[in-house]
């Protein structure tokens, strides 16, 4: 076995049926307790004082471990900042019988070095031996600035989702109220449960936060749930031995096969035990699945918010997923492993992702009051998409190759202080077959000798993108958009953190608004919802 890094902690743990769920896995609750216990050490070993848990980055599952299994866990400093420090932890599992190694987790936590008597902390930086050190360490500052970020993005998503309410809150058939599914539990904080300063180890709260959402999950599907992922959290305050820590979990939403678990954890000391009043320590957000006897994924009913507090969760929860698609780019390692993310955004708009190895493609489907065959008129003109689409300033047509093909020359706004980018592309567009009833538009960037890239812009490229529109009925139709992206958008995401699906749900709108209420001039052209926000772009 190779020797550890400088400045990186192994740990090996066999998994034992002391560890392991009704499933026979791992519990999701023990592992997330081995992670924070070797990043803790990771971080000391670097700070040379104590450290405690700060925040957890999210943590995505790709694979479940076995009874009978080894994991192994790998921490190390990234980047030490003044008195925090940035921990990556990678957690492999291992068949004892054929030898496979296969990867369960990539997470990030911070640490915060806590200071002996007066003395001021200041850590010293992280030697950086490796290329992947370089980059590590560069992508750390990405990360700390989503972190940073992190509240004020939530709050205005959570100001700004008042325009889909009547959308979203309609009374829908086979929909569901949550009430059935809160939990409440109680832990006293023991010595084992704490450090050497009595203050109770970071991951044994997540130990305990996630008990009480698998069962909060369980009430909704009667099944067996398994977490796939962790939502962003930070610590907001200690507790210490002999407290009481009470756990309430709910469900705050469903979207398809998987599951928003919401808890929240206060800490009681004798005295606040009596009077009834806690301190408010953590709030995490758990996403799980649930399979069947056939092991084939369970969907979850859609959620009916009825209450005040309902419909402040089941929004929380869109605006959360919405950032962490987002975020997942700058936080997390890429997929290795197709994943396929869905979400109603209302009753008209749609969107799915698919990422593939570096490659991001998205896909929105809107339903559009307004007959197929003038969307198509409106959506394979480009020069008309700045009267609704922000992220377009101009599209001018360079040149005509044929009547259903042309050259856009396109510019786009100006992102992240850095210079406005633009395109050249050419646009396709096909009506139906014979017999058919689906138009198309095809978008692609090409090299035009003509039109080379300019000092003032970042050329920038359109991989693969188009429309489908087709025909419901002779009013209405279906709207389907397509972009093909490339790994090369991170800067776009880490400068609009969690917004880029937000714009996309905004862009969308904006071009049905116009769809179905285009100007007066006979203005028959329009792109659609999302023809690719330039910061999407390459």
């Amino acid at each position: 076995m190779e020797r550890p890094a400088p400045g990186e902690v192994v740990m090996s743990q066999a998994i034992q049926p002391a560890h392991a769920t009704a499933r026979g896995e791992l519990s999701a609750g023990q592992l997330l307790k081995w992670i924070d216990t070797t990043a803790c050490l990771a971080a000391e070993k670097h700070a040379g004082v104590s450290c405690v848990t700060a925040s957890v980055d999210d943590i995505q599952f790709e694979e479940t471990a076995r009874v009978g299994q080894v994991i192994t866990i790998k921490a190390k400093v990234t980047r030490a900042f003044s008195t925090s420090m940035e921990i990556s932890i990678k957690v492999m599992v291992q068949d004892m019988l054929t030898g496979i190694e296969k990867l369960v987790s990539v997470a990030f936590s911070t640490f915060v070095a806590k200071p002996v008597g007066k003395e001021k902390i200041h850590l010293k930086p992280v030697t950086l031996l490796t290329e992947q050190d370089h980059v590590e360490h560069n992508l750390a500052a990405e990360r700390r600035k989503v972190r940073l970020q992190h509240e004020d993005t939530f709050n205005n998503l959570m100001k700004e989702s008042s325009k889909f309410d009547d959308l979203i809150f309609d009374e829908e058939e086979g929909a569901v109220s949550t009430r059935g599914t809160s939990v409440q539990s109680i832990e006293l904080v023991l010595p084992p449960h704490a450090n050497h300063h009595g203050n109770t180890f970071g991951g044994q709260i997540m130990a305990w936060m996630e008990t009480v959402a698998t069962i909060s999950a369980s009430r909704l599907c009667w099944a067996h749930p398994f977490l796939k992922s962790v939502d962003m959290f930070k610590f907001r305050g200690p507790s210490t031995v002999g407290d009481r820590l009470v756990f309430t979990a709910i469900v705050n939403n469903t979207f398809q096969t998987c599951v928003e678990v919401g808890v929240r954890v206060e800490a009681f000391d004798c005295q606040e035990w009596a009077e009834g009043r806690g301190r408010h320590i953590n709030s995490a957000f758990l996403i799980y699945n649930a399979a069947d006897d056939k092991e084939n994924l369970i969907t979850f009913p859609r959620i009916q918010p009825i209450s005040k507090d309902d419909f402040r969760r089941y929004r929380g929860a869109i605006a959360r997923k919405r950032i962490r698609l987002g975020r997942k780019y700058v936080i997390s390692h890429k997929e290795e492993v197709p994943l396929c993310i869905h979400w109603d955004i209302s009753k008209q708009i749609k969107i799915y992702t698919l990422e593939e190895h570096d490659v991001l493609s998205v896909w929105v489907e809107k339903h559009v009051g307004s007959p197929a065959h003038l969307a198509y008129r409106l959506l394979s003109d480009f020069t008309k998409r700045p009267l609704w689409d922000p992220h377009f300033v101009s599209c001018e047509v360079i040149d005509w190759v044929s009547e259903d093909d042309q050259l856009y020359h396109i510019t786009c706004p100006i992102l992240n202080d850095d210079k406005p980018k633009d395109l050249v592309v050419l646009v396709s567009r096909r009506k139906p077959l014979k017999d058919g009833n689906t138009y198309t538009v095809a978008v692609k960037s090409v090299i035009l000798p003509s039109v080379p890239p300019s000092p003032q812009y970042i050329r920038s490229e359109i991989i693969c993108a188009g429309f489908l529109i087709h025909a419901i009925d002779s009013n209405s139709c279906i709207v389907s958009y397509f972009n093909h992206m490339s790994a090369s958008i991170l800067p776009y995401f880490a400068g609009n953190l969690g917004g880029w699906s937000k714009s996309i749900e905004e862009t969308a709108a904006s071009c049905i608004q116009f769809l179905e209420n285009p100007p007066d001039d006979g203005a028959l052209n329009c792109t659609h919802p999302l023809l690719l926000a330039p910061g999407l772009e390459k």
